[in-house]
């Protein structure tokens, strides 16, 4: 079964079940261990890292759209990331959903809080923005720091999308 398939599946699953295939995935690697393989890959650890991995080569495989649709209004970055998954029918990297998140946190406190960020930055630029840290995320990002932010963050499924584009094969 290939990476990108046996990831589909455990994202497609629930969170409880997803722990359950981590739990699972711990339980053969203790059974089927050998000398050879690391500690750290016998671990619920070993099997996050294995997953981002997988995340991380899944996302690299989507094409970033070259022709943008139309004007997207939206109030805040959240707002305008979860219109452009509608959009365009993919995913946004979980780094990039992390970044929308930081960057409404941002403006808590300051003067334009309440003020529709499209009346701010150009939804143009703000969604060319959005495509270009996807970009950087995507085909940049180190699975072991993706791993390290999942350990620490119990409610990371929460910033990785289930949305699953076809993706064309690479011939």
């Amino acid at each position: 079964m290939s990476r990108l398939m046996l990831y589909h599946q455990m994202t497609s699953s629930s969170d409880m079940e997803m722990e359950t295939n981590i739990e699972c995935d711990s339980k053969q690697l203790t059974n089927n261990t050998t000398s050879d393989q690391p500690a750290k890959e016998r671990t619920s650890e070993g099997a996050l890292a294995r997953r981002a991995e997988m995340y991380q080569e899944y996302m690299k495989q989507i094409p970033i759209p070259a022709h943008r649709g139309s004007v997207i209004p939206f109030t805040s970055w959240m707002g305008l990331g979860k219109s452009i998954k509608q959009l365009y029918g993919q995913p946004l990297h979980y780094l990039t959903n992390i970044l929308l998140k930081q960057w409404d946190q941002l403006r808590m406190g300051s003067e334009e809080e309440y003020r529709p960020l499209d009346t701010i930055i150009h939804p143009y630029k703000a969604e060319a923005t959005i495509w270009l840290m996807e970009e950087v995320h995507r085909h940049t990002s180190s699975h072991y720091h993706i791993a390290n932010l999942w350990l620490s963050d119990p409610m990371h499924h929460a910033f990785v999308d289930s949305i699953f584009p076809q993706l064309r094969s690479k011939s």
